[in-house]
């Protein structure tokens, strides 16, 4: 199996890059998680202490995006074999701590996506996504997958059932703001995840999304 050689570093514009996460970036990725996710369940929240923990675990399959040495994006993986078991975020993440990692997985786990909201709309989540997918392809992985938030639905919940809004979005019938941008990268919905997390945007509802390695981002 290949293995990357090198921290992931690429430049977008002068002073702006997506970079492996470093030692220094995990205050304020404590702080970003909070601004990126303001009604995610507190306890959800990753820590400093975790980004720093996840960098001893698995320090390839974390980024950041740095604007003149701020952070301003960010992206946190784990190596995992594939399953379409149900599960939330705590226990796959065993409590924001990584330790579920697995070294021999045969798939990256994107466990957060973030963009400040002052820098969205540029294409930085895609980007990050792509940075992920570069890393799985060096460590010759079968592709990259995550549970993606549905973070329309909370607004519809009383007018319609998660599981209809969920058809409705992989038919192309609703726009969801994370999903939908999600699908545009590449990824498929492959199942409807309850209770993944604890968010009133999301009503705590989550999708299942792979892209095989094959395909380009």
């Amino acid at each position: 199996m290949k293995t990357t050689t090198s921290p992931y570093y690429q430049q977008l514009q002068p002073g702006m890059a997506v970079q492996q996460m470093l030692q220094q970036h995990a205050a304020q990725l404590e702080a970003l998680q909070q601004i990126v996710f303001p009604t995610l369940a507190a306890e959800e929240w990753i820590k400093a202490e975790q980004f720093l923990h996840h960098l001893t675990i698995f320090p390839e399959g974390q980024f950041v995006v740095t604007n003149n040495n701020q952070v301003i994006g960010m992206t946190s993986c784990m190596r995992a074999n594939f399953s379409t078991e149900q599960h939330t975020f705590k226990q796959i993440s065993a409590g924001g701590w990584f330790t579920n990692h697995n070294p021999e997985g045969d798939w990256l786990y994107g466990l957060d996506m973030g963009v400040h909201p002052e820098y969205r709309g540029r294409g930085l989540a895609r980007h990050l996504y792509r940075a992920r997918h570069q890393v799985a392809r060096g460590l010759g992985l079968n592709g990259q997958y995550t549970v993606g938030m549905m973070n329309g639905y909370g607004a519809v919940a009383g007018s319609i059932s998660a599981e209809q809004y969920f058809e409705e979005l992989k038919q192309g019938k609703i726009k969801d703001p994370t999903i939908s941008a999600q699908m545009k990268i590449g990824f498929e919905p492959v199942s409807l995840v309850p209770d993944y997390l604890t968010d009133p945007a999301c009503g705590n509802y989550g999708v299942l999304i792979k892209i095989d390695i094959d395909k380009n981002i």
